[in-house]
């Protein structure tokens, strides 16, 4: 695991529920990982933005992970709700993700997630001003795994 080197990012996480900080670690770590496989992504920002562990790029739009104690059980990656994004991820992959309207995807903290559907969504992200003039941000039906396709 990447060393949290803001030490207000830290805070926060430290503060999160042992149950969530876990999973939030996770979504932190999937997002760092991904940004190394992204192309034109060479500096990750971690940050806050409205008190969330938040991480923004050059060319990208800002992602926030996060945990709310009024919906205990789940937790959410955010999108910028005024990008393609969130609208993008439900064309490709529909009912793959439980979606708050057009600036999240909520994850279920019993449910695994779906790491190779996610990746892409957060590559999109890091990269999207860099792809938002590609149909479906570039983001390929055929990128896509289904279980027949394999």
């Amino acid at each position: 695991m990447d060393i949290i080197e803001n030490a207000k990012v830290a805070d926060v996480f430290e503060r999160y529920p042992e149950r969530i900080q876990k999973r939030l670690l996770f979504l932190r770590q999937l997002i760092l990982d991904t940004a190394l496989e992204t192309e034109g992504v060479d500096i990750v920002e971690e940050t806050l933005k409205w008190g969330e562990p938040s991480y923004v790029t050059k060319n990208g739009s800002t992602i926030r992970i996060d945990w709310k104690q009024s919906s205990a059980d789940q937790y959410a990656m955010y999108f910028n709700c005024n990008t393609r994004l969130v609208e993008t991820f439900k064309e490709i992959y529909r009912d793959k993700f439980n979606y708050e309207g057009n600036r999240a995807i909520v994850f279920d903290i019993n449910t695994e997630i779906p790491i190779n559907e996610l990746k892409p969504c957060i590559s999109s992200s890091l990269a999207y001003h860099k792809r938002k003039h590609l149909p479906m941000l570039g983001m390929s039906s055929l990128d896509i795994s289904y279980p027949g396709n394999q």
